[in-house]
């Protein structure tokens, strides 16, 4: 079965840390830009991290979560992860991930592009909610 799979999401307290995973079934998800997008309880969605293929040495990051969040990769376990750190309520959404291989940058995946984009592959998404 080929799909992109969220996991790590849940309830936390403001200025907590969470672990998302995004992990790929049946394809190689070493030779896809992967991004982080989420939507907020105002349905609107938004670019968060997106991280280059391969070796994932290119990152890009909305203002928003600078500094409190960061993307990597592990090729081995076919997976993507995104760590956040110093959360807050407005933190608070649906997190999905993405992966594409015809995005030509990341800015561009993550901040150009409508975020409802038909990318390659979408996951189902994983709730995270900050209580303040």
């Amino acid at each position: 079965q080929v799909e992109l799979v969220e996991s790590g999401g849940g309830l936390v307290q403001a200025g907590g840390s969470l672990r998302l995973s995004c992990t790929a079934s049946g394809f190689p998800l070493n030779l896809y830009r992967v991004g982080w997008f989420r939507e907020g309880p105002g349905g609107e969605r938004e670019g968060v991290s997106c991280i280059s293929s391969s070796d994932g040495s290119s990152t890009y990051y909305a203002d928003s979560v600078k500094g409190r969040f960061t993307i990597s990769r592990d090729n081995v376990k076919n997976t993507v992860y995104l760590q956040m750190s110093s959360l807050e309520p407005e933190d608070t959404a649906v997190y999905y991930c993405a992966a594409d291989l015809r995005i030509a940058t990341l800015e561009i995946m993550c901040a150009v592009i409508p975020p409802n984009y038909e990318y390659d592959y979408w996951g189902q998404g994983t709730q995270v909610t900050v209580s303040s």
